[in-house]
């Protein structure tokens, strides 16, 4: 009953006048940078973190929680018409949903994926409602040992699981942390790393690395593979409404979707991938029509799509109840956080209950907006594909150099900014992930706390983090993460020696 009194009174912070507007602003840029290619909501809340420095915080929330689903949705546009994920969560739509548009059945297509989001956004958003503040009360029984382990868990599924190899994980993931040293040392006051620039005292600010990472090192990379990635896109023919057998084929690939990716959501490093691809394979198995896949099914683009909205509302739970971040755009908007001088975690429910609950309940108000928006206005989206990449691009790198130098008015962030994004470029041309970089450095100093935390009340005993039951559980999961791959290499090689 307290969940849905404090559920009520998001409402009625959500429903005010002002927040629906933010919410109607992010649910309808969610939406366009969605569809544009490479643009994601972790580049456009890195974009408006500067922006919003001024605004309400529980409007910048609504409006960033309105991006995340809104992209969530529009990603589908650009797999379905353009066979051009934006994001590696809607890979798999791309594998049906484009075969389906080659055939005349883009509309459908559209269709099944903008519901099927729907179904799964509000049924997640429903789950986290209600497994938020149970999880909260399991962390307030954390200690700083415990938070410091499940850190370490956070580095090291991320690590593991983003990107193409464990090592290039790994070395974005140091990178974050040294950018994270940079500063003034909390306890004896020594500056670290400042190389004698006074600017740096502060440390680096985290929104100068996320927007230098992703919308400068994005737009470089756009910009030297322009002239050898020709688009080519496909129109939508006939109705874009969904056929009866369509809705039929449909609907239990909605569910099942939404089954598969909320709880890969709420896991460290868990993401969006991983169920798409699980969700795909399990419509492809239990289909009626197993032939059509690879011609253009419809269950292709139904379960995917919803396993990816559902693993976006699950994201919202650790980041939430505990503070962590498990993808890119959760860690940004952890930043956002920072920024209004807020730390999600066990605490933020009580001392910022209007904001949390407002945020949860601008989820649903948001999922409506989104099919609202959508369905109706599918081909107004389509034709957003249609603005040329150089002067999208160099719209986003103004747009990055005014946000990062007004953030302090100094010329050292300017430097930064382009020495990250530089960086950036190389992480995208090496296949390096950005998001360990970014989680890194914005966990990084609070494990950093936690750990000394942990020492202090342990009067400098270090196995306090085999003793207490959480962090022991904690840190021997994060080593099974990182090591057990070697192992299962090493024990398939030992197989096949010998073997006869």
């Amino acid at each position: 009953m307290e969940t849905l009194a404090a559920l009520g009174q998001g409402f009625a912070v959500a429903l005010t006048p002002f927040n629906l507007f933010w919410a109607t602003v992010g649910v309808t840029l969610g939406t366009a940078v969605g569809v544009l290619p490479g643009i994601g909501p972790a580049l456009t809340v890195a974009l408006l973190l500067p922006v919003t420095f001024n605004l309400d915080p529980t409007a910048a929330f609504i409006m960033f929680a309105g991006i995340y689903y809104g992209a969530m949705y529009g990603g589908s546009t650009t797999s379905i018409l353009l066979n051009t994920p934006g994001e590696s969560a809607t890979i798999v739509t791309a594998l049906e949903g484009n075969l389906m548009a080659r055939k005349g059945r883009g509309g459908p297509a559209l269709a099944t994926a903008a519901i099927g989001s729907f179904v799964a956004g509000t049924i997640a958003t429903l789950a986290l409602t209600f497994i938020a503040p149970l999880m909260v009360q399991v962390a307030l029984r954390f200690s700083p040992a415990a938070y410091f382990a499940l850190m370490v868990l956070a580095f090291t599924t991320v690590t593991a699981v983003l990107g193409s190899s464990l090592s290039r994980g790994l070395a974005s993931l140091f990178f974050g942390l040294a950018l994270g040293l940079v500063g003034i040392d909390t306890q004896s006051g020594q500056a670290r790393f400042t190389l004698g620039i006074p600017e740096l005292l502060d440390g680096i600010d985290v929104i100068v690395v996320v927007v230098g990472l992703f919308a400068v090192g994005e737009a470089l990379y756009v910009a030297s593979r322009y002239r050898y990635e020709p688009e080519e896109i496909t129109p939508v023919k006939g109705s874009i409404w969904m056929s009866l057998e369509d809705w039929a084929r449909s609907w239990k690939g909605w569910l099942r979707g939404t089954a598969l990716g909320f709880p890969f959501g709420t896991l460290p490093a868990g993401g969006a991938e991983i169920p798409t691809f699980l969700s795909y394979m399990v419509e492809k198995r239990l289909a009626k029509r197993p032939e059509e896949f690879g011609q253009g099914a419809i269950e292709g683009v139904a379960g995917p799509e919803a396993a990816n909205n559902a693993a976006a509302a699950g994201v919202l739970v650790p980041l939430l109840a505990l503070g962590l971040p498990t993808s890119a755009t959760a860690a940004i908007l952890l930043a956002a956080f920072q920024q209004f001088g807020l730390q999600p975690g066990p605490l933020l429910f009580a001392t910022q209950p209007d904001l949390v609950w407002g945020l949860i309940a601008s989820l649903y108000i948001g999922n409506v907006m989104l099919l609202l928006l959508n369905l109706p206005l599918i081909g107004l989206w389509v034709k957003v594909l249609t603005i040329p990449r150089p002067q999208l691009y160099a719209g986003i790198l103004v747009f990055a150099t005014l946000g990062a130098y007004t953030l302090n008015n100094n010329i050292v962030d300017l430097i930064l900014l382009y020495l990250i994004g530089v960086i950036g470029f190389g992480m995208r041309v090496l296949g390096v992930p950005v998001a360990p970089c970014v989680i890194g450095l914005i966990l990084g100093p609070l494990a950093e706390a936690q750990f000394r935390r942990a020492l202090s009340i342990s009067q400098g005993d270090w196995t306090v983090f085999f003793t207490d039951p959480l962090s022991a559980a904690f840190l021997i999961i994060a080593a099974v993460a990182l090591l057990g791959p070697f192992v299962w290499r090493w024990w398939g090689h030992q197989r096949q020696v010998t073997s006869p």
